[in-house]
């Protein structure tokens, strides 16, 4: 419980000094322009390729628990539809985005730890949490929010797929689900929670690579522990914001 605390403590210290105005405005922006690039758009195609998967599968499925002549077959595109903006995409993807992107930033942070790469930053008075995790955390607020707009777009495109190439229901019954009954808030909740995802993974895998001791084997068990400590504060976090948002 106490090394629990302390960690606590040494995160909102280190975000203390990760989050403010850069000196330097210019290297910033070139600092954040290569982490979108590395961070962002290096993460598209999984991206698309898993939501495709992921939209077919959620509408095969429910397809196939609907088995009232009651139900209109509609109701597949409408499920679909509420499952994949709601839940999936904005949780099953940030959760996939912790693995990759956060095993990345911490990996790296903690490579130029036990290389005092970091203590030559500090030597040269350079504040280097605001120099390394600063634009990642930015980086990820900025575009992750593009990677779950591409997710949803992918994952019901899949679900349009299933109608072209099975007898399951129509392209027509589906598009009417689709549209049928659509609130824009689900979209902005859906925002909102990959928002707060995409700070906790920059933040947390900074955190674990930043505070690194020890060598390559160290940087190993930095990137698992970024990870599972961001996937779990995910899930945390995804409960808190639905009871909040949804209730």
């Amino acid at each position: 419980m106490t090394k629990t605390i302390s960690h606590i403590g040494q995160y909102v210290l280190l975000m203390q000094k990760a989050l403010i105005r850069p000196p330097k405005g210019p290297v910033f922006r070139k600092q954040l322009v290569t982490e979108i690039n590395n961070l962002g758009l290096d993460s598209a195609g999984i991206v698309a390729i898993i939501s495709v998967f992921m939209g077919m599968v959620v509408t095969i499925q429910t397809a196939y628990n609907i088995d009232s002549p009651l139900i209109p077959v509609s109701m597949v595109g409408f499920t679909a539809r509420q499952s994949v903006i709601l839940e999936f995409a904005p949780t099953i993807i940030s959760l996939i985005l912790a693995g990759k992107v956060g095993s990345r930033i911490a990996s790296e942070i903690g490579t130029m730890r036990v290389t005092e790469q970091i203590d030559a930053l500090e030597v040269m008075g350079v504040n280097s949490a605001n120099f390394l995790i600063f634009p990642k955390i930015i980086a990820s607020i900025l575009f992750n929010p593009v990677l779950i707009m591409l997710s949803i777009l992918m994952s019901l495109l899949g679900g349009y797929l299933v109608a072209l190439f099975t007898s399951l229901y129509t392209p027509t019954d589906y598009v009417t689900g689709l549209r049928f009954s659509f609130d824009g808030f689900t979209v902005y909740y859906a925002m909102i929670k990959t928002i707060v995802f995409a700070f906790i993974i920059a933040s947390v895998s900074g955190f674990q690579g930043y505070y690194i001791k020890g060598g390559a084997l160290e940087v190993g068990h930095a990137s698992t522990r970024a990870v599972v400590q961001s996937s779990i504060m995910i899930i945390l976090f995804n409960l808190i914001l639905t009871q909040l948002l949804l209730t």
